[in-house]
C-alpha cells in the first residue's frame, strides 16, 4: 500500500511517486547491492513544477539507461567501506599498509568516508585536494587552539593557537594514487559504472630535490661516526655502496667477499613499531657491489675486532651473522629506525639537518660527476629502468662537474681573448671565498679519523697516493701533501718507493 498522502503511478522497470510536498521521486531498481545483500534502487528527487512529470520521465529513462549500459553504482556502500575492503585485497609490503591506514584515517575518512562511492565525482575530489594543501588537520579556517595531548595537563609551550600546514605535494599524490587504485577495484567489482578519480586533476609531481652533504660535510660526518668504529663502519659502508639502510641492517658477513672485493645484496629489513622482520629488497632485485681496497680494509679490521671481542667474552661470532648486530654473535641486526635516528642525533650535534638517505644521494651524485656512466651508478643503487629514476631523483647539480662542462666547451671555442681588451683589475677583497678547509686538509682529516678509531692501526698501510687523488677527484700531488700533514704530525710513517704506514 503507497504512504498516506502520497499517490504511486507504476512504470515499466521504475516507478514515480508523487510525495506530499507535490515533488515526484522517481525510482528504478538496479540489481541487488554486494555489500548489504539488499535490493538496490537509483533514486533522483524532481522539484514540483509544471514540467515535473516531463523531467521525472526523462530521469527514468536515462536512469534505465544507465542500468543498461552498467554505469550505475549498483552499492550503497561508502567510500570508508570501500577503502576498508580494497586494503583488505591488496597484496602489499607491511610498511606500504601502514603508510596506506595512516591515509585513510587521518585524510581520506574523516572527509571523504561517509560519502556513498556514486556520489563521489571530479569535483569532490578537487576540493579534498584543495583542503589537504590547505591544512593537514582539515581545521576549516576556523580559529582553535591546539593541546600536545588530549588528557587533562598544565598547558606550556607546546599548546597555543593552531597553525595551518599544508599536506606535502608526494603525501597528496599519494591518496590520490590510493584512491584511484580503490575506486578502480571497485568499477571492476562493479560497485560503480566509472572511476571518478580520472575525473580530478592529480596533485602535479613533487619535484626531486635531493641534497646531499658536500664533499666538506661528508668528511666530518665520517669522521665524527668513527668515534665508535661499529657506527662508523656503518656510515662508512652507506656512503660508499649506496645502500639503503634496511639493506645495510640485513646485511651478513656471508654477502661480504673478501676475495672478489664485493659484498652482495640481497634482502632488507623492515620495521613496523617494535616488529622487524627480514624481507626482499625495494625492487625485488640481487645486486654485487664492488668494495675499493680502502673499505675492504676497513671491513677487515672491523671484522678482527669483533671476532676478537666476541672471543675475550667468551662467545663466537657465527659465519652467516649480521655485520651490524648488536649481540657480540652477530645474531640480532641492528634496528633500522634505531639507524635512522642515530644518524638524525649524530648530524644534529653537527649544526645540520639531515637524514642517512641522503648519503644515497651523495654516493649517486659524486659518481655521476666523477664521470660514471648512469647505468653503472643505477645497478650499485638497485634501480631499475636504465637509470632514469637516478637521474631524476637522485643526481644533484654538482658545481663542479658543471665547471668542467664549461670549460670542455670552451676547448672547443676559438681564443678570442687576444683579440679583447685586458680585463680590469679586480678590486682586492672581491674574489669568491670559501669556509671549506682545503683538499688536502679533508684527506688528512679523513685518514686521522680511521686511525683515531683504529680502523687503521699500528703497520697498517695506507692507500696510495694515486688512490687518495681518485676516490676524492683530487690531483696526486694534492694527496700527497696529505699524507705529508700526517707525517709531521708522526701519525705515519714515510718512506722512498713504500707505501705510507701507520706510525
Amino acid at each position: 500500500m503507497p504512504p498516506s498522502g502520497s499517490t504511486r503511478r507504476q512504470r515499466q522497470r521504475g516507478e514515480i511517486e508523487t510525495l506530499p510536498s507535490g515533488s515526484l521521486r522517481v525510482r528504478v531498481y538496479a540489481g541487488v547491492d554486494p555489500i548489504s545483500g539488499k535490493r538496490h534502487h537509483l533514486t533522483e528527487v524532481i522539484p514540483a513544477g509544471k514540467d515535473a512529470a516531463k523531467l521525472a520521465e526523462k530521469a527514468r529513462t536515462r536512469m534505465q539507461a544507465e542500468v543498461d549500459e552498467r554505469r550505475n553504482p549498483r552499492t550503497r556502500a561508502t567510500v570508508a567501506q570501500l577503502m576498508e575492503r580494497y586494503l583488505d585485497v591488496l597484496q602489499i609490503e607491511d610498511t606500504t599498509r601502514a603508510g596506506y591506514e595512516r591515509l585513510v584515517r587521518l585524510h581520506i575518512g574523516p572527509l571523504l568516508g561517509r560519502l556513498a562511492v556514486g556520489r563521489i565525482d571530479g569535483e569532490t575530489l578537487d576540493s579534498f585536494y584543495r583542503e589537504l594543501r590547505r591544512c593537514r588537520t582539515h581545521c576549516g579556517g576556523r580559529p582553535v587552539d591546539e593541546h600536545h595531548t588530549d588528557g587533562e595537563h598544565t598547558c606550556d609551550k607546546r599548546c597555543g593557537p593552531h597553525r595551518c600546514r599544508p599536506l606535502s605535494t608526494s603525501s597528496v599524490r599519494q591518496t590520490h594514487n590510493l584512491l584511484n587504485g580503490a575506486f578502480t577495484r571497485a568499477v571492476r567489482w562493479r560497485w560503480v559504472g566509472s572511476n571518478p578519480v580520472r575525473q580530478a586533476e592529480p596533485p602535479a609531481l613533487p619535484k626531486a630535490d635531493p641534497q646531499p652533504p658536500t664533499p666538506a660535510q661528508a668528511a666530518r660526518i665520517v669522521t665524527t661516526a668513527l668515534t665508535d668504529p661499529d657506527w662508523g663502519m656503518l656510515v662508512w659502508l652507506a656512503m660508499t655502496t649506496g645502500a639503503r639502510r634496511g639493506e645495510l641492517c640485513a646485511l651478513r658477513w656471508r654477502d661480504v667477499d673478501f676475495a672478489q672485493c664485493v659484498v652482495r645484496i640481497g634482502s632488507s629489513l623492515g620495521q613496523l613499531g617494535s616488529r622487524v622482520w627480514e624481507k626482499d629488497t625495494k625492487t625485488h632485485q640481487r645486486r654485487r657491489i664492488v668494495l675499493d681496497a680502502q673499505t675492504l680494509a676497513l671491513l677487515r679490521s672491523y671484522l678482527h675486532r669483533r671476532a676478537e671481542l666476541a672471543t675475550a667474552l667468551g662467545t663466537e661470532l657465527a659465519a652467516d651473522g649480521f655485520v651490524f648486530s648488536s649481540s657480540l654473535d652477530g645474531s640480532t641486526p641492528v634496528r633500522p629506525d634505531t639507524v635512522t635516528q642515530r644518524y638524525r642525533r649524530m648530524c644534529a650535534r653537527l649544526g645540520w639537518d639531515m637524514h642517512i638517505h641522503q648519503l644515497r644521494h651523495f654516493s649517486a651524485t659524486e659518481l655521476i660527476a666523477a664521470g660514471v656512466d648512469v647505468r653503472t651508478v643505477a645497478g650499485r643503487l638497485g634501480h631499475s629502468g636504465g637509470g632514469t629514476t637516478t637521474l631524476r631523483v637522485y643526481a644533484a647539480w654538482v658545481a663542479e662537474a658543471d665547471q668542467r662542462a664549461a670549460e670542455t666547451l670552451a676547448a672547443r671555442l676559438p681564443d678570442i681573448l687576444q683579440t679583447t681588451e685586458p680585463a680590469a683589475a679586480l678590486p682586492a677583497g672581491s674574489g669568491s671565498s670559501s669556509h671549506d678547509p682545503p683538499p688536502h686538509e679533508l684527506i688528512a682529516t679523513d685518514l686521522r679519523g680511521a686511525i683515531r678509531c683504529g680502523a687503521l692501526t699500528s703497520g697498517d698501510q695506507l692507500p696510495t697516493c694515486k688512490e687518495l687523488g681518485t676516490r676524492y677527484g683530487v690531483a696526486i700531488s694534492t694527496a700527497q701533501r696529505a699524507v705529508a700533514t700526517l707525517r709531521d704530525e708522526g701519525r705515519v710513517r714515510v718512506a722512498r718507493g713504500r707505501r705510507a704506514t701507520v706510525a
